[in-house]
């Protein structure tokens, strides 16, 4: 099954029409006719069974044919992640979180941050085509790029985490974690979090944790961290 997105869809639309890149892929290289199916997410949980009713490469138009609710999973994972250097190793990151499962990403300015600047257009283009692929029904939300000090004022709910290299006492994440939680994670930058940033999570009710005995880049260790929660939960549900 191949899964189109479009956010405007919603339980009560009948009919509609997809964008003009869509329309061409769909009729040129997928060769889709009048009367064939396709299948659409709105990314908020929906799933859309549709037919063709217009096909045509500028404006390729459908009727809905039936929707599924599907729910979402027991737990919320927000990663708040430091932007690599590299932006490519962001967007493998970004890929790869979603495909695994993951709610929320926040990219974190911090202190030895590298990379200040990121392009929010291109990582939501990468998050949406990561679900399609891994045909899910929810679109995780990326939120602007915010300074840690600012990310550090709001109030989050669940258990809240911050993994770091610095010499003290840490415990692995995986003895911690909780299931059927929202969970918050934070993961530093190349240079990792300043012992200021580290004092600062802690006066915030952060937990020190580790993700392993080997020294992760950042977009590692936030798959490390991502996997660890959602292996935790489905253990639990099996």
């Amino acid at each position: 099954m191949q899964l189109f997105y479009n956010s405007e869809i919603n339980e009560d639309t009948s009919t509609f029409s997809f964008s003009k890149e869509e329309s061409k892929h769909i009729v040129k290289v997928l060769r889709k006719q009048e009367g064939d199916t396709l299948y659409i997410t709105n990314g908020k949980g929906y799933l859309f069974e549709v037919e063709i009713i217009i096909s045509s490469i500028k404006k390729c138009s459908a009727k809905i044919t039936s929707k599924t609710f599907k729910k979402n999973k027991t737990y919320k994972l927000h990663l708040a992640v430091a932007p690599t250097k590299m932006n490519d190793r962001y967007e493998w990151f970004l890929e790869k979180a979603t495909e695994i499962g993951i709610d929320s990403i926040t990219p974190i300015i911090c202190d030895h941050s590298e990379r200040k600047i990121v392009k929010l257009e291109r990582f939501e283009k990468i998050v949406q085509s990561a679900m399609k692929q891994s045909l899910q029904y929810y679109l995780p939300k990326v939120n602007d790029a915010i300074s840690y000090k600012t990310f550090m004022t709001r109030e989050f709910k669940g258990q809240k985490y911050i993994a770091h290299c610095e010499p003290s006492q840490k415990t692995p994440l995986k003895l911690v974690l909780k299931s059927q939680e929202a969970v918050t994670i934070l993961i530093g930058p190349e240079g990792d979090f300043s012992v200021k940033e580290i004092e600062m999570a802690l006066e915030h009710d952060f937990i020190p944790v580790t993700l392993g005995n080997t020294r992760l880049r950042t977009e590692t260790a936030a798959i490390a961290a991502c996997h660890s929660v959602a292996f935790i939960n489905d253990s639990n549900e099996i």
